[in-house]
């Protein structure tokens, strides 16, 4: 057995003196959110020995509650739709506008390339994590919580993780094979010196929860509203159990420049959209507290080896308007599967070629959403998302881009090209104003290094 890097910090010990016993098994899922909980639930179907560590205790706190239709079949498959139906809001659309003008644009997911997808929903992470992560246990993984994993020794034939328990006892794992499902934790990425911050892309974020803010009335209550303005973008997101939560992703100096508490921050910047104001006028905070979070947007250069993978937000992360996180997270568990099951049964050959495909879907994903993403602020894309028109179906293809209908067979990528003509020729038409938004961005993306915050979410 060839040894190689030792990943995080150096491992406990008993207070003996000796080093915790090894418990053996097939795979060790580090983190127990939508991805890794996935993944202990597929692989545990599958009949290997998982077991899938989390930091926390479930239910626990997460932002990130709105999902995308193409979690349906997910959901379907892992045998939990009907409690995930129990704890969301149906979202049968999304709308975009714009603070400083009276404009305001649509879409309805039914108006999709494939019509079957007609709605998502909005969830509280809390719930959602936690019917992942019990489902998992359900289908026979071992689940610890309340377990930070220290160190990861790689080898060519598995790992050896040792993690620490809250009351500071350790314990010790030898698996086959390692998940990274850590989230924004990112342990195997930056310990292997994989992670990266997106060049073109920077955001902060700043959010709270209302009680009593308006909603729309009949289907359109669990619709999402994202609010344009001047140093970025809110979200407007209604849940089940009549919160809403509220939230702006800014560029990071405008975050950087706060010179005030966060909660006095946060108000001012409600005040900058007028129309998301109005509709919190009379709500009340819940327990007077706004989280901040500092720049979030960063990808990996690999995200797999030998005898690991990284999932979901642990290999990437980008800005989340378009609600694509839970889904990718979970989709890239599936898209994984193969390549983790090849090498548990020793099949070198399947293994290397499941490993290509799950490398191309995990750099796939955040490519397809990128590019629309990087590109939300610039006058060109704000009026394709606030006047979609359908020529050669293309708001039909956008729509099912939005609804996460990228992994199909859906042939919606010819339109979609023919979209991002339709923006370049906008850019070609105005170039004093294509001129003016790039430098714009290119100031607002510069790097700021470490930005403060209350209440920063890891």
């Amino acid at each position: 057995m060839a040894a190689g890097p030792g990943l995080g910090a150096a491992p406990s010990m008993h207070a003996s003196g000796n080093p915790p016993p090894i418990e053996p098994c097939d795979v060790v899922v580090v983190g127990g959110g939508p991805a890794g909980s996935t993944m202990a639930a597929l692989l545990a179907r599958a009949g290997r020995r998982v077991v899938v560590l989390e930091k926390a205790h479930h239910p626990r706190f997460h932002i990130g509650e709105s999902l995308l239709p193409a979690n349906k079949a997910l959901f379907e498959a892992l045998g939990v739709l009907e409690d995930v139906e129990r704890v969301g809001l149906q979202k049968w659309g999304a709308e975009f506008i714009a603070t400083e003008a009276d404009h305001k644009g649509a879409i309805q997911f039914g108006e999709a390339w494939d019509k079957s997808m007609p709605y998502a929903w909005q969830v509280r992470r809390a719930d959602l994590d936690a019917i992942l992560f019990e489902r998992a246990k359900a289908l026979g993984a071992t689940a610890v919580e309340g377990c930070r994993v220290r160190h990861i020794a790689l080898d060519d034939e598995g790992a050896t993780v040792q993690g620490e328990m809250d009351n500071g006892a350790p314990r010790q794992w030898r698996a086959r094979f390692v998940v990274d499902a850590t989230g924004r934790d990112t342990f195997l990425s930056q310990r292997l010196g994989f992670k990266h911050k997106l060049p073109n892309h920077a955001s902060s974020a700043l959010y709270g929860h209302f009680t009593s803010a308006e909603r729309y009335p009949g289907r359109d209550e669990g619709n999402i509203s994202i609010y344009w303005f001047q140093h970025g973008w809110f979200w407007f997101i209604p849940l089940k159990d009549g919160t809403t939560s509220v939230g702006a992703v800014c560029w990071p100096y405008y975050l950087k420049a706060r010179d005030k508490p966060l909660r006095a921050f946060f108000d001012d910047t409600l005040a900058m959209a007028p129309k998301l104001a109005q509709r919190l006028e009379g709500s009340t905070l819940v327990d007077d507290k706004v989280w901040a979070t500092g720049n979030f947007s960063y990808t990996s250069h690999q995200c797999a080896g030998q005898r690991f993978v990284m999932l979901g937000d642990a290999f990437a992360f980008i800005d989340p308007v378009f609600s694509s996180g839970v889904y990718l997270a979970m989709h890239s568990a599936f898209a994984a599967q193969p390549f983790v099951e090849a090498t548990l049964d020793a099949k070198p050959a399947e293994a290397a070629q499941a490993r290509k495909r799950f490398e191309r879907v995990m750099v796939k994903g955040p490519k397809d959403f990128s590019w629309f993403i990087f590109r939300m602020t610039n006058p060109v894309m704000r009026g394709l998302l606030l006047n979609p028109q359908n020529p050669l179906r293309m708001k039909e293809a956008l729509i099912s881009l939005l609804a996460g209908d990228i992994f199909k067979r859906t042939p919606i990528w010819t339109s979609l090209w023919l979209l991002k003509g339709v923006y370049w020729a906008g850019q070609l038409a105005n170039l004093p104003q294509a001129w003016r938004a790039q430098k714009r961005r290119r100031h607002n993306v510069r790097d700021m290094g470490a930005v403060p915050g209350e209440n920063v979410l890891e």
